[in-house]
């Protein structure tokens, strides 16, 4: 898989096979960082169920001044660390951990959250609870999916689309 844009434009990440394991396409990701904005400088981005880690090293090749990867397949995490070393990627924070109880746990506020657990285990509504007292008050959240999403009161979609059967999402928090 190509990084598609940055300072590591065209440079090429690889990953095992697992299940579940489905990296978010070229024409999602270069959509998703168009809304966002091509440069990151400064954000700080959590990439949970971080898979081939496309969404988190292209944060990063964009100028992020930090990015979070949580990963709880161990060959994966492997590939991630692989990945790291040979793009040489610097602020980068690797953890070997499931999603769900890394967000119970975690403290740090985020301004990018990237969310794309697997389809078809129900993730989200058990994450989408969690993330408001991790998200920065001016943060977005990407949300992957293999359906529609079905939001609470406490979300604004601000963004969506869908690519054959990715549906994606960039959401806001609706202020209290």
């Amino acid at each position: 898989m190509r990084i598609i844009g940055g300072r590591w434009r065209r440079r090429t990440i690889t990953f095992p096979s697992a299940a579940g394991l489905r990296p978010t396409p070229d024409r999602v990701r270069e959509t998703l960082f168009n809304w966002l904005g091509q440069d990151l400088d400064g954000k700080v981005c959590l990439d949970l169920f971080a898979g081939s880690g496309a969404l988190g090293f292209e944060a990063l090749s964009r100028g992020a001044a930090a990015v979070v990867m949580v990963e709880g397949d161990s060959r994966v995490l492997q590939a991630l660390r692989a990945n790291a070393a040979m793009l040489g990627a610097q602020n980068l924070e690797l953890h070997g951990a499931d999603g769900v109880q890394f967000l119970r746990q975690e403290r740090r506020v985020y301004d990018v959250i990237f969310l794309d657990p697997p389809y078809g285990l129900e993730y989200l509504p058990r994450l989408l609870p969690l993330v408001p007292p991790r998200l920065a008050p001016e943060g977005v959240v990407y949300v992957e999916s293999g359906k529609a999403l079905e939001l609470g009161p406490e979300w604004a979609e601000w963004r969506s689309g869908r690519a054959g059967q990715v549906h994606f999402h960039l959401l806001k928090r609706v202020p209290c």
